[in-house]
């Protein structure tokens, strides 16, 4: 009786083991001159890429800039970053797919422009307009129909595009932007005044 449960045991182990193995060892057998034998191509996306690991999709990794600075002059004049860029350390192809703003707690959203045109607006007035491009795309800037939310890119365009990590040459792509804001009666530093939502999404057919 232990015999048996012993054999038993141990078919069933057997068993385990041919099932989680992905073998090439079945054939096809040619037994004639000039004949053929096929073999299946298959593909499996695993978490470790090992045959018979476990099952996952392509990781998305992005990097995208936590702060977009902006500095204004006591003349107006704004001075914004130059090295703000969207990397992607993913295998696999991105796009930006879409961009939109927020403005923060007291602050509105105006149309960007020259910065004359809030000359007009009273000191301390927390307004402001924002423009923003990727790459050699289009700027995509605010307007004056909605103060709190503005929805600046609905699509892909020219520029939002990166090629997977191995193509270091075209994995990232700048951002550049400007912005015109309202005079302030006192310093300020580091004040948040808006956020830029990017959705990032795979460029896949």
């Amino acid at each position: 009786m232990k015999n048996t449960k012993k054999i038993i045991s141990l078919v069933l182990a057997i068993c385990m083991l041919a099932s989680l193995a992905i073998s090439a060892s079945a054939a096809n057998t040619v037994d004639a001159s000039g004949g053929t034998g096929t073999s299946s191509v298959t593909l499996s996306s695993t978490a470790d890429g090992s045959i018979g690991g476990d099952p996952a999709a392509t990781k998305m990794s992005v990097t995208v800039p936590t702060v977009l600075p902006i500095a204004v002059g006591t003349d107006g004049t704004v001075s914004t970053a130059t090295d703000a860029k969207i990397i992607n350390n993913s295998f696999g192809a991105v796009k930006v797919a879409n961009i939109s703003i927020e403005a923060a707690q007291g602050w509105s959203l105006a149309a960007f422009g020259d910065k004359a045109s809030l000359a007009h607006e009273k000191v301390n007035s927390n307004k402001f307009g924002f423009s923003i491009s990727l790459g050699n795309g289009a700027a995509q800037i605010t307007d004056g129909k909605n103060a709190s939310k503005q929805t600046l890119l609905t699509d892909a365009i020219e520029g939002c595009y990166m090629s997977g990590a191995g193509d270091t040459s075209a994995n990232t792509v700048a951002i550049s932007y400007d912005a015109i804001v309202t005079p302030v009666s006192e310093a300020v530093t580091n004040t948040a005044i808006a956020s830029v939502l990017f959705i990032i999404a795979w460029d896949a057919v």
